[in-house]
């Protein structure tokens, strides 16, 4: 196969210094998208209720309500129904759907043709712009990338024809520009394929023998499928299958505690690791540079952003900032405005500030996926790290975790309780669980001040599941795929007590 890398360059490298562009002037880009957004909202029904045709710039925008999932659940349920113009104009025939919210049903995000076009596959495409602009020497067209996706499997009935529900990824597959397939695998059949169990081995047969230059997905899967292909390859590791694999774009979720399991299944000479900041909301985020880096918020992909200081996230009506006015070192709830039809929407995620020039971001995790039981604040960002360490000196390897308060109770005090599936296992479960909370507590001032002296906390306690469990337990919500995840942490037992009821 032609190398079309260094064909690619010159283009590649046109994406790059637009993105850059527009971070440098993050303020005035910002304000020019939100006016555009406004002027296309005032044509929907949406914005003729909320009175967009009034609103002036970053302040006056302001003003209009945060707003959150079951709030537009009505107006996403007319789009599903075929109404033109109602969150955004014209018809939307895509959605993705993703995790519940608190009534307990599915979100279904629409995925417009602008969203699509302008939002994720311009962030995709910077995202291989700012890889090539960091490694000259890579040869990433020269061969095949993996794209591990989902599925249009969803849970409404009698949709109307050409209105298709499912995965981001299995859209962003299915309307890939035609000629992106020429270095694309597998099949867009097996791509889209809905039962896991069969789609697995089709993957490993139509990657095994594929020269692959990169792979793309969520860390967790994708692990899965690197090691069935070395078995059925009778591999050592996956570059012996693969000797030009040279990067892994991932995202999703925390990269840090699978580290360890893809040094040992990758020559780490060759591998190289670069982060996407994407969801079924939109692409928000590269890898600023090497290495473990923090990521740049991108500003020419569609995404008006704005930042709930920590201070109001317990307000009844919190206040949000323009993201032009982020501080360093804070750590702030993200709110998005885009092309989507998504007006002032909290995404639910947590993020910490690095720089404001560029503007960059780690995700420090989501505003419903946290442990407060007992004023320790512990959020993801937390676990995943402390987790990632207590491996690295215990030689373990995690696949998959969940952890949740357990309350004081005849006599006990509280802690917290993980329930961890192992690639590898530690030789001692109860050293291991000390190391871990000692990390946890290193990380976390106020996981530290209540378990001094053991006299609100005692240490956290692991327990180690079963082969599978937690795939077994995502086929029992419905909700076993490629881009389905499981919660890692959860401020009372809804998830981990039904895991360990099928241990």
């Amino acid at each position: 196969m032609i190398d079309f890398t260094p064909i690619s360059r010159p283009f590649m490298r046109r994406v790059f210094i637009e993105e850059r562009r527009a971070q440098e002037q993050c303020a005035l880009s910002q304000q020019r998208l939100l006016g555009k957004l406004l002027s296309q909202g005032e044509k929907t029904a949406w914005g003729a209720a909320h009175g967009f045709g009034s609103v002036k710039g970053a302040a006056g925008f302001s003003r209009q309500p945060l707003t959150a999932y079951p709030d537009i659940r009505p107006w996403v349920e007319r789009m599903l129904g075929g109404e033109s113009g109602v969150l955004w104009p014209g018809v939307c025939r895509r959605f993705a759907q993703s995790s519940g919210t608190s009534d307990g049903k599915s979100k279904f995000v629409p995925v417009t043709p602008q969203a699509l076009n302008h939002g994720h596959y311009a962030g995709a495409a910077y995202s291989l712009a700012s890889y090539l602009e960091h490694y000259p020497d890579s040869h990433v067209f020269g061969g095949k990338n993996f794209i591990l996706g989902g599925s249009f499997a969803n849970e409404i009935p009698g949709l109307k024809t050409g209105v298709k529900v499912g995965d981001l990824s299995a859209t962003l597959i299915d309307r890939i520009n035609p000629l992106v397939n020429l270095f694309r695998i597998p099949s867009k059949k097996t791509a889209l394929m809905e039962d896991w169990t069969t789609k697995l081995p089709r993957l490993v047969e139509a990657s095994r023998r594929a020269d692959v230059r990169s792979i793309s997905g969520v860390p967790s899967w994708f692990l899965t499928v690197i090691k069935e292909v070395i078995k059925a390859s009778g591999a050592s590791t996956i570059h012996d299958v693969w000797p030009h694999l040279e990067v892994f774009f991932h995202g999703g979720i925390a990269f840090g505690p699978y580290r360890g399991q893809y040094a040992r299944l990758t020559d780490p000479a060759k591998m190289r690791y670069w982060e996407n900041y994407n969801a079924s909301e939109g692409f928000f985020g590269v890898q600023h540079s090497p290495g473990e880096a923090p990521m740049e918020l991108l500003m020419n992909t569609g995404t008006y952003y704005e930042l709930i200081p920590e201070s109001e996230w317990s307000e009844p009506r919190p206040q949000a900032i323009p993201c032009w006015e982020a501080e360093c070192g804070k750590i702030y709830e993200l709110v998005i405005t885009s092309s989507n039809g998504l007006w002032r929407y909290r995404l639910g995620d947590t993020v910490q500030v690095h720089s404001t020039s560029p503007l960059t971001v780690t995700i420090a995790g989501r505003t419903r996926h946290f442990i407060n039981a007992f004023g320790e604040e512990v959020m993801v960002y937390n676990t995943d790290a402390a987790l990632a360490e207590a491996c690295r000196q215990t030689g373990a390897e995690a696949l998959n975790y969940t952890a949740a308060p357990v309350y004081a109770a005849d006599g006990t005090r509280g802690r917290h309780q993980w329930l961890i599936e192992f690639a590898r296992a530690p030789r001692d479960i109860e050293e291991f669980a000390t190391i871990l909370d000692s990390e946890l507590q290193r990380r976390n001032s106020d996981y530290q001040a209540k378990r001094a002296g053991g006299i609100f906390l005692d240490r956290a306690e692991v327990i180690p599941a079963g082969a599978g469990l937690f795939d077994r337990w995502l086929a029992s919500t419905g909700k076993l795929g490629g881009q389905r995840k499981v919660p890692r942490l959860c401020n009372d037992r809804s998830f981990i007590d039904p895991m360990l009821r099928m241990r």
